[in-house]
């Protein structure tokens, strides 16, 4: 995982069509802008996993959890 540091108004960019824009930070919050096509899904993670929870609820693989399937994406 790549961490870096950006003040507000900094941007990131990831490959040649993401653009994650710093907008505001207050204490502790920080709101992001993103710029991204169409056809890239931009998701917060608690939705994500709420969504992965749900399916394996429905496949019967509810004692599973989601970390443990998702885990291996953070992992480069």
């Amino acid at each position: 995982m790549l961490v870096i540091s950006r003040r507000q108004g900094e941007s990131v960019w990831i490959g040649d069509q993401i653009k994650i824009v710093v907008c505001t930070m207050r204490g502790k919050r920080v709101s992001l802008g993103i710029s991204a096509p169409r056809h890239v899904s931009v998701v917060r993670d608690e939705l994500r996993q709420a969504d992965i929870e749900k399916a394996l609820a429905a496949s019967g693989l509810g004692g599973v959890s989601a970390v443990e399937i998702t885990g291996s994406d953070l992992i480069g």
